[in-house]
């Protein structure tokens, strides 16, 4: 039985501060020519990605990387080849990106991409990538529903975008009525609301997506049933590289990954520290936000290490 042949392959997603990402149009007499992709390419015999990534992008763009980090890795079937996409966030650079081998370059808004057609691969890159770098899980039980529906307006007006509505405690009832008053509220700011619980809790609510402890994620083989349309998010907590891996088995859109720093809630609870956390994000084929003992002005921090950007409990509120 042959083994199929794993083309490694840098890919850089070059971010502008207002979240504009670079796209390339694959040149004539290439394969796939026309289609649009993230710039990068092979990795060389004995090359480290990190060499590669430079390489690549002084060669085909003319710049010089200053600030990069790992982001995710995905394996992707083409008719042609077999390849392993080792993405990197790329925020820094010296130069003005130009083509180099004769492409043609365009800034796009990963959820309002205006050029096609794109490389099959990249359409579940683009998903995830429109995920904000900040996550809010509520907890209304310590706060009381009305102060936090207080503080909920204020953190969407200063620009939190996406939203976990916990509270399991509540009563089903009562928890259903703080979803659908989350929802109604975020609306208003373009905000999305995932409610941790069933699917059909979810659905009820009106939210736009459900997000999954570890035990119910185990319990799934799956992407839930009605969590398959375009726009719904699933989300998994997870605590260690087999849930990671289990949650991007079951088509989780992202991951919540805990705890990586001593909490106030959980004292002396073993932690995965930065050096764990890194290695188990940047293997990993869907996007990482890093939970425990983190802040706001963390997400730089956090991103360096391979995560998607932060979740926070109180922190989102304060």
């Amino acid at each position: 039985m042959s083994v199929t042949p794993i083309t490694e392959v840098v890919a850089a997603v070059l971010t502008q501060p207002d979240g504009r990402v670079l796209l390339a149009q694959r040149p004539p007499g290439k394969v796939y020519a026309g289609y649009w992709e993230f710039p990068g390419g092979k990795v060389e015999p004995g090359e480290s990605l990190d060499a590669a990534l430079a390489r690549e992008l002084h060669e085909e763009l003319g710049i010089v990387v200053t600030q990069r980090c790992r982001w995710i890795t995905r394996v992707f079937d083409y008719p042609h080849a077999t390849v392993r996409l080792n993405f990197f966030r790329v925020f820094g650079w010296q130069g003005e990106p130009h083509p180099h081998e004769g492409q043609v370059f365009s800034w796009q808004q990963p959820d309002a991409v205006e050029v096609m057609p794109l490389l099959p691969a990249n359409f579940p890159i683009l998903k995830a990538l429109s995920l904000p770098p900040l996550l809010g899980i509520t907890h209304a039980e310590s706060l009381g529903t009305d102060s936090f529906l207080a503080r909920l307006d204020v953190a969407l007006a200063n620009g939190l975008r996406l939203i976990q509505l916990r509270d399991k405690s509540l009563p089903e009832a009562e928890r259903l009525a703080l979803a659908r008053e989350t929802v109604r509220r975020a609306r208003r700011h373009s905000a999305r609301v995932l409610v941790n619980g069933s699917p059909e809790l979810a659905h009820s609510a009106g939210a736009d997506g459900v997000h999954l402890d570890s035990s119910a994620a185990a319990a799934l083989s799956a992407r839930p049933d009605f969590a398959h349309a375009e726009t719904f998010l699933v989300g998994v907590s997870c605590h260690d590289a087999a849930e990671l891996a289990h949650a991007a088995t079951i088509g989780a859109d992202f991951a919540l990954l805990s705890p990586v720093l001593p909490t106030l809630t959980h004292p002396g609870a073993p932690t995965l520290g930065w050096e764990r956390f890194s290695v188990m994000a940047a293997a990993s084929p869907i996007p990482v936000y890093g939970l425990g003992g983190l802040e706001r002005d963390d997400i730089a921090l956090a991103q360096s290490h391979g995560a998607h950007g932060v979740a926070l409990l109180r922190g989102a509120w304060q």
